[in-house]
């Protein structure tokens, strides 16, 4: 990144590019670490959004249920990416469908033992590895104190 804002520096010095160099390095952290995490998961036979389901049942306390609205809006998805996923979890008895009791038109997503299972497992590894990166570079003030300045970045976004 300094590389790339000291040409555009040569060739428009009356370019501010400091947000380049933010925004720059925080595309580039979450790519790499989007990268290292995939595989992370991928050794529980899961992909990243896959896990993405999993975990936001999970998060979701007992009896870690929620409707695939729910689970779409969380995620960001439409409604179709999410049938996708939930069809490849189900399959891999990770999750089930059912009637909702309230609503028979509308369905409950679970999470089955299995699928409880793999999701604590497979975010204990994902945190494992998020820590070993960070802590190569940050000590936990640093981090707290890059956690608080993203944050507030982040609040101008949302």
């Amino acid at each position: 990144m300094d590389a790339i804002t000291e040409q555009w520096a040569a060739v428009r010095p009356d370019l501010d590019t400091a947000p380049m160099a933010v925004y720059g390095r925080i595309y580039r952290i979450a790519r790499a670490m989007g990268d290292l995490i995939e595989k992370e998961y991928a050794r529980f036979g899961v992909s990243r959004g896959e896990f993405d389901v999993l975990a936001t049942l999970r998060r979701a306390g007992e009896p870690y249920t929620l409707s695939p609205r729910d689970l779409s809006a969380t995620l960001m998805l439409t409604t179709g990416g999410m049938t996708g996923r939930l069809d490849r979890l189900e399959r891999a008895g990770l999750l089930t469908r059912n009637p909702c009791p309230d609503d028979r038109r509308a369905l409950r997503v679970t999470l089955t033992d299995r699928g409880l299972e793999l999701a604590d497992k497979a975010v204990t590894a994902g945190l494992a590895r998020q820590h070993e990166m960070s802590g190569a570079a940050l000590d936990p003030a640093e981090a707290d104190q890059l956690a608080a300045l993203l944050r507030k970045l982040l609040s101008v976004h949302e």
